[in-house]
């Protein structure tokens, strides 16, 4: 008896999870380290996010684009439904292109061709003085406060290791 409910809630499983992982792999998200990302024409994907690479969308992104350490080239007749970021990086919009969400670039550059259709905000903070300044604070308190821990342990452990001076009780001192 035992054995048929386990057949049959495996099959129950398979019946309701295939759809969905076929689902998941028409619009699965895309992540890569250091290799580039293609999304060529007639392809859809998920949300596409690339480190130390670039990526080339012909196709469409259903999702954010975004790179750090890299160059987004959205070519023509492709579509993004999200936002565009690069961070330490170009953006180049080709003509023919969509994309619903804002584009921003921090220290790279933004070029959009005339014909290229974005709905949202354009951003760009060309240099790396932006980047500096976006990375440097943070730094600098994250600094300060270890600084500041370690002055304390060093404190304590000297405090620690000093002779304790006796009280007047312990000194044999009679009122």
């Amino acid at each position: 008896m035992n054995r048929h409910i386990l057949g049959l809630a495996c099959a129950l499983l398979v019946v309701f999870i295939l759809p969905l992982s076929a689902l998941a792999k028409a619009n699965s998200e895309v992540t890569q380290f250091s290799r580039d990302i293609r999304v060529e024409a007639g392809q859809k994907t998920g949300e596409v996010t690339c480190i130390n690479c670039s990526v080339y969308v012909r196709g469409q992104v259903d999702g954010e684009v975004t790179v750090i350490h890299g160059n987004i080239m959205i070519e023509d007749g492709a579509e993004v439904t999200g936002d565009v970021t690069s961070i330490w990086g170009d953006i180049r919009v080709a003509n023919g292109t969509r994309i619903a969400g804002d584009v921003t670039s921090v220290a790279g550059a933004t070029r959009v061709q005339p014909q290229a259709s974005i709905t949202g905000d354009r951003t760009s903070l060309e240099g790396t003085r932006w980047l500096l300044a976006i990375i440097l604070p943070p730094l600098i308190c994250l600094g300060l406060i270890v600084t500041l821990i370690v002055t304390l342990i060093i404190w304590l452990v000297e405090r620690s290791r000093r002779p304790q001076m006796p009280g007047a009780a312990s000194q044999g001192v009679i009122g």
